[in-house]
């Protein structure tokens, strides 16, 4: 790859999210090639937002359609997807839990926007629904099954990091060899840029505007996913909502300020980040130290840093967290 090559960008947007990518020719792909690549790469991410979207009918909406009554028959790909996800659920103690959908409707943190706090008898009413140990897997039949009315599930936890690496695989297959694959805050890059350089990832202030940084980190065949809780929040009498809800207590967590999980694939962080900034900086970092090729940095609720023996040496601080509600 020549050194003065130019990159190719390109964006677009799916699963309610906005979507980025960046790439450089080399002697086998050129510039239309990349080109080519991504709409390719964009197709397949709304392959998998229509297999796994709640919004939409799908294998998804299917399984939540029949709870109580009977197990449905999905997609191989689904099915994998709710027991990756039902594995993230035994790792993390419950933490990541992808029944949180019964609570749909009490919390409305994206375009219904709205900021009234249900009440606590609202969520009492629902909160036993919430628990991953409702749902049931049939791995020869290939079925999932809710086994109580009011339970439903949401793969929006996961499926993100899962459509980026499959975007990414249609990325590898068109030779391309320097390149990254964003979607909100999943992110997956291959290879290093021309000079030789890995791509660089931002960690954002929590506290700061969108483009306020306290943190860099090189990531290079690995993926960068960032949960937060600046993210579709609002504050009200200095106490801050979100909607990364905690499933004990059908309540936003209140242990982390933000996650940023590196990972070998974007399935893996996407899971996991959210799973840490449930559980506190304590024992999210035990989880991260025992996960083969998985370092995380942390901002906890008092605003202190927290960086996993992974990133140590690799992660360059660049500035203080600010500390407000």
């Amino acid at each position: 790859m020549p050194a003065d090559a130019i990159k190719v960008t390109s964006e677009a947007a799916a699963m309610g999210t906005h979507l980025s990518f960046a790439a450089y020719p080399n002697d086998h792909v050129d510039e239309a090639a990349v080109r080519k690549a991504f709409d390719d790469a964009v197709t397949e991410i709304k392959r998998v937002e229509a297999l796994m979207t709640t919004w939409h009918p799908s294998d998804i909406t299917r399984v939540n359609d029949a709870a109580g009554t009977s197990a449905i028959v999905v997609g191989k790909e689904t099915y994998d997807i709710v027991a990756e996800a039902l594995h993230a659920s035994e790792m993390s103690k419950g933490a990541f839990d992808i029944t949180f959908e019964s609570l749909h409707g009490l919390w409305k943190f994206d375009e219904d926007l709205d900021a009234h706090p249900p009440t606590k008898e609202a969520v009492a009413a629902k909160i036993a629904n919430v628990d991953y140990h409702h749902v049931k897997l049939d791995p020869q039949k290939h079925t999932v099954m809710l086994d109580a009315p009011g339970v439903r599930i949401g793969l929006g936890g996961i499926a993100k990091g899962y459509a980026v690496d499959r975007a990414s695989a249609v990325l590898d297959k068109a030779c391309i060899t320097s390149f990254y694959v964003q979607a909100g805050g999943d992110l997956f890059t291959r290879g290093h840029k021309p000079n030789g350089d890995e791509w660089q990832a931002g960690i954002r202030d929590p506290r700061g505007g969108t483009t306020q940084f306290f943190a860099l980190l090189g990531v290079s065949d690995h993926s960068f996913s960032t949960a937060g809780d600046y993210e579709r929040s609002y504050v009200i009498d200095g106490k801050r909502y979100h909607h990364i809800i905690d499933p004990k207590t059908g309540f936003p967590a209140t242990a982390s300020r933000s996650v940023t999980i590196w990972a070998p694939t974007a399935l893996l962080a996407d899971e996991i980040d959210d799973a840490v900034f449930i559980m506190g900086p304590k024992d999210g970092m035990a989880l991260v130290e025992s996960i083969d090729g998985v370092g995380a940095v942390i901002v906890d609720a008092k605003n202190n840093l927290w960086v996993s023996n992974r990133l140590r040496g690799r992660l360059k601080i660049t500035g203080v967290p600010t500390d407000a509600p």
